[in-house]
């Protein structure tokens, strides 16, 4: 291992996982997910990091077999700020928003410093490859052992999706960021996983395409104050309208709602009664 690597011990600082949003989320900043990430790899074990953002949590509310995917990973960190405004009003705070698109950057730098492959997956041509450009700019010793947008519409097919599994176990990563939005990406990493059970993946959405530099990302403190969704439906309306207006704002605000309702009421339970006097 490198002198100063980070690594975090696995289970030393992982505390009990919050229910916010109908899925469970691991408690954990950034640098405590590519710590747990280095110290597994390190110990030759994979895995899987999800990253749920209102969307993915009202699908996921929807389909328990979609719930399953997301409960079921190694690690699973909040993507959206909404789901850390319910922790927070619910009473069991995550320390901060977790994104894929800021991982992309963050395991790639601990992946170049340790040596360990990436594979990028996603993105429409010519895509992933860009991604990988900046990366590799970013990081001189990062190694990228592929970088493939597969076809749209590719795991319609039982041939299209074995021949995007065939490329990517062939490649042998330790470290595989797909961004092929949920739940399709989830799923093809849930396959891979049984063929490369010492890898690390992250499903990362558009974070290969805001690395390319080919779709552009919100100002930095829209971010922080929870704008970004409304920045993206600016540069994209006609593709994000009815996601981000008909079905999840309805889902965030009865989310941040049921929270407020919730920590009133275990409020209202946890005060011990005044007896009259007679």
């Amino acid at each position: 291992m490198a002198p100063g690597a980070e690594v975090l011990d696995p289970g030393a600082r992982r505390a009990a996982r919050v229910r916010v949003g109908g899925v469970e989320v691991d408690a954990l900043t950034e640098d405590d997910v590519v710590a747990w990430v280095a110290g597994e790899l390190e110990s030759g074990r994979g895995g899987r990091i999800v990253t749920p953002n209102v969307d993915i949590c009202r699908a996921a509310v929807a389909d328990p077999a979609l719930n399953d995917l997301v409960c079921s990973a190694e690690l699973v960190v909040a993507d959206g700020m909404p789901l850390v405004w319910a922790a927070r009003l619910q009473g069991t705070p995550l320390p901060q928003r977790v994104t894929g698109a800021d991982l992309i950057w963050s395991l790639s730098r601990s992946a170049a410093r340790h040596g360990w492959p990436v594979y990028l997956l996603g993105g429409p041509p010519g895509v992933a490859r860009k991604a990988a450009a900046e990366l590799t700019s970013r990081f001189p010793r990062l190694r990228v052992c592929g970088a493939h947008g597969p076809p749209y519409g590719f795991d319609a097919t039982t041939e299209g999706r074995e021949s995007v599994l065939r490329r990517v176990v062939a490649a042998r990563p330790r470290l595989v960021f797909a961004g092929l939005g949920f739940p399709r990406q989830d799923r093809l990493i849930a396959d891979l996983r049984h063929e490369l059970p010492g890898t690390w993946f992250l499903g990362c959405g558009a974070a290969i395409g805001f690395a390319a530099g080919t779709v552009a990302r919100a100002p930095e403190w829209m971010r922080r104050a929870g704008l970004e969704w409304a920045f993206r439906l600016a540069v994209e309306p006609g593709r994000l309208a009815r996601r981000y207006l008909v079905d999840d704002l309805p889902f965030a605000a009865r989310l941040l709602g049921g929270s407020l309702i919730a920590r009133v009421r275990s409020g209202a339970r946890s005060r011990p009664a005044i007896r009259q006097s007679g």
